[in-house]
């Protein structure tokens, strides 16, 4: 049984039990309850996470007429805003947010910007530096239905409109706003919106949001949700229903939230028909070619159209305008009710989009869909243009442009994949289910960028994602803690922002789904949560709440040490003791202790006189040999037997059973390095070679959050243990995982100092193919 490998130590189990763990702690209980960090249930937030009897949320409609000056890449504007109040308060003045004017020259965030010189920097850094771009909301009246001014104060992105008088409870009041600004350049001012030039053919792409301003959310818990935009913290927002008339120049090709309302005034009858075709396509239909996109680059029409769509029940709107758009579309059914997927791409895109894009927005409302509540707005739009990603309601603008001679990398490709399903899916977390953007960013983006990764792995086996999967989190959880924030932090203050608002909830999540929960029980949960707060405003305390209300799995220790610290995982088996029970049987256990002696090692120095001592005195003179030079103590004598009979007769059948049984038992010292609490997953190797897993669940470190021990007992020998074998816990020292120890395997190569950047492998492969088969491999540029 290989017991070198262990401690070898006999105990004799005669009714005997392993000791328990010690009961004291160090520091604060891991397992305390979260009722003092929570906020107290409410009728209008139920203890169970579910929303009270008496939840209410407020509402905005918004009627938007809006003006693109190709010429001067400009937005003009006016509203329409009606504002419901749906609370039981009496609100004087009514909060507007005015995100553009993060771009003000004067704006808060410019102001608070912190950087450093390097001794080289990109002319991009420099004319961030020195930019003197003119941007911000341009206001230019706020009156009443009557036409009479209305007293605003603007603080920063915030806007204040006072009331000629109170709005009571379920009053509407309904005012309006005239304004202009200047868009930005996505390429020198990197915001979620903005334009993209293309100097080959003198043309534009926009991708405008945020163009109008919106009402701010007053919410049961917070009252005005009227943090600043710095920047991070995204948008809160209440839903309403949207009518937007967008005029852009004529022969521009517009996309936006909502379902088109006058398509015979602004597509031609091959268009429309081509939309039709689409309802019923297995793949996407182009609605405008690429060949046609070309021809409208080459000229200008004179002249302008109006776009209007129309929106129900959503939370913001934005929408994309170039002449450069290749436009395709494939409808699929979602329980029945018809989702139009589409993409809005320039030729720049293809090969990429035209194969890709239409076909992940469909895959990923279905995934979604599955996993939380069923997709029920009519369109999900991904447009190509120079916001890298960024989402709002039916519409989201990605990145992933291929080479200019249509080759791509791998990365390349999947980086494109990945970020459209993660902001397509983004119509879920928040654009449904609608938490708080400016407050918790996790609530969003690291929900998401889970069912991001779900999503993945069911568009390709093995897909690469770079986020979910515990062990790709490990080198983040390693780094300094000072540099590290929990995830309960506001989105401003957030430090290392894409791990910790994307990256660690995400692996969170995923560890709950398959190590803590189990499927089962994490996606009842899970899909409880989205089912509750669709169209709703939940908080963290909501999701925490629901994730245990519908799994019965008390979830406080993991929300704890997840969430509301920087604890690492860092398990260590720091050394196993290996038992066996004593038969009582003199006959097993002294032919055992016979093979234990011969099985020993002699010492060195037996050693070396068995060598240079040619003979001792006793070998000279047996006269001084007696009794004990033949006496064999581990010899079997009648009064052994006797002792041994009388034993067993002492014993039930069950307990004489019991000790003529192979059982093998090893105590496990375990010690919590890291400080997070984890379940133990312990990998068993038996000496014919064959496996077992066994998982112990996190409630092992109750009693002892720093270290316990933990035994298990086996009918066969084990010759290694291993923690965490298929790192799922996102463990972040592996060396410490195994008893016997095993060498880390890492290897090293050289490189040189400058390396030239190297074609990609489509590149590559074109380079070494005969002349026929560069032809067949030449990208064709794009469905046609």
């Amino acid at each position: 049984m290989r017991r070198f490998l262990f401690a070898g130590l006999v105990l004799a189990l005669a009714g005997q039990r392993p000791a328990l763990a010690q009961t004291t702690n160090s520091g604060t209980d891991k397992f305390a309850q979260l009722e003092t960090l929570l906020p107290t249930p409410n009728t209008y937030r139920t203890a169970s996470g579910a929303p009270g009897k008496d939840y209410w949320q407020q509402r905005a409609d918004y009627d938007i007429k809006v003006s693109l000056d190709d010429a001067k890449q400009a937005i003009t504007g006016r509203e329409t805003i009606t504002y419901t109040n749906l609370s039981p308060d009496v609100l004087p003045y009514l909060w507007v947010q005015l995100d553009q004017n993060i771009l003000d020259k004067n704006s808060i965030t410019k102001a608070t910007e912190v950087g450093q010189l390097q001794d080289k920097m990109s002319f991009n850094a420099l004319e961030g530096m020195l930019s003197d771009f003119d941007g911000g909301f341009k206001i230019e009246s706020v009156t009443g239905k009557d036409g009479k001014a209305l007293k605003t104060v603007t603080n920063h992105t915030m806007m204040r409109v006072d009331l000629p008088s109170p709005l009571r409870p379920g009053q509407s009041f309904a005012f309006n706003v005239k304004w202009h600004y200047n868009i930005n350049d996505q390429l020198k001012i990197n915001e979620r919106s903005g334009y993209e030039y293309f100097p080959e053919d003198k043309n534009y792409l926009y991708e405008i949001a945020q163009f109008y301003p919106r009402m701010a959310v007053y919410s049961d818990n917070q009252g005005w949700q009227h943090k600043q935009f710095l920047g991070n913290g995204e948008f809160t927002l209440p839903f309403g229903d949207y009518k937007v008339s967008i005029t852009a120049p004529a022969d521009h090709v517009v996309g936006a939230t909502g379902t088109l309302q006058n398509a015979s005034q602004v597509l031609t009858a091959t268009q429309q028909k081509r939309f039709e075709q689409a309802k019923t396509a297995k793949k996407p239909v182009l609605i405008v070619s690429q060949e046609e996109a070309v021809k409208a680059e080459g000229k200008r029409a004179t002249g302008t159209k109006t776009w209007s769509f129309a929106a129900k029940n959503v939370r913001d709107f934005a929408w994309a305008s170039s002449r450069k758009f290749i436009w395709d579309a494939m409808q699929i059914k979602q329980e029945g009710k018809p989702v139009m997927c589409m993409s809005y791409y320039p030729k720049e895109g293809n090969p990429l989009w035209g194969k890709y894009s239409t076909e992940v927005v469909a895959h990923t409302i279905k995934t979604y869909s599955k996993f939380t509540i069923p997709y029920q707005y009519p369109v999900a739009i991904s447009v190509h243009g120079p916001v890298g990603g960024m989402e709002y309601p039916m519409l989201c603008f990605n990145g992933g442009r291929p080479e200019k001679d249509g080759t791509y990398s791998a990365q390349r490709k999947y980086g494109m994949i990945s970020v459209i399903i993660h902001e397509v899916g983004h119509n879920f977390f928040p654009m449904i289910i609608n938490s708080d953007e400016r407050q918790w960013t996790w609530m969003d983006e690291g929900l998401n960028t889970f069912v991001q990764y779900l999503t993945e792995q069911e568009w390709e086996r093995n897909y690469p994602s770079s986020r979910g999967e515990p062990r790709n989190m490990v080198n983040y959880m390693l780094t300094d803690k000072t540099l590290q924030t929990p995830i309960m932090t506001n989105s401003e203050s957030v430090l290392q922002f894409g791990n910790n608002a994307y990256g660690k909830p995400a692996t969170a999540l995923n560890i709950l789904r398959e190590t803590v929960m189990g499927r089962e029980l994490f996606d009842h949960a899970f899909k409880t949560y989205a089912q509750r707060w669709a169209y709703k405003h939940p908080t963290p305390a909501d999701f925490f709440r629901t994730m245990e209300d519908a799994s019965a799995v008390d979830l406080d220790w993991f929300w704890r040490g997840w969430f509301y610290t920087t604890d690492r995982t860092d398990i260590a088996l720091e050394s196993v003791k290996s038992y066996e029970m004593s038969t009582k049987n003199p006959q097993v256990e002294n032919a055992r202790l016979q093979q234990q002696q011969a099985a020993a090692p002699a010492s060195i120095s037996a050693q070396r006189n068995a060598q240079d001592l040619k003979s001792t005195l006793v070998d000279e003179k047996p006269e001084l040999k007696d009794f004990y030079n033949s006496f064999n103590p581990l010899a079997v004598t009648p009064a052994d037997q006797q002792r041994y009979t009388a034993y067993m007769g002492t014993l039930s059948p069950e307990q004489q059973q019991r000790l003529g049984q192979e059982q093998h038992f090893y105590e496990l010292s375990l010690r919590n390095v890291g400080g997070l609490v984890m379940p133990v997953i312990v990998q068993l190797t038996y000496a014919d070679n064959s496996q077992e897993i066994q998982t112990i669940p996190a409630e092992i470190w109750r009693k002892n959050n720093a270290q316990v021990s933990k035994v298990i007992v086996t009918k066969k020998p084990v010759i290694s243990f291993v923690l965490d074998p298929f790192q799922q816990t996102a463990d972040t020292d592996l060396s410490n995982n195994a008893f016997p120890r095993q060498p880390a395997a890492s290897r090293f190569e050289l490189f040189q100092q400058q390396q030239q950047a190297q074609p990609n492998p489509m590149q590559q492969a074109a380079q070494s193919a005969s002349p026929m088969q560069k032809q067949e491999q030449k990208p064709t540029g794009g469905t046609k």
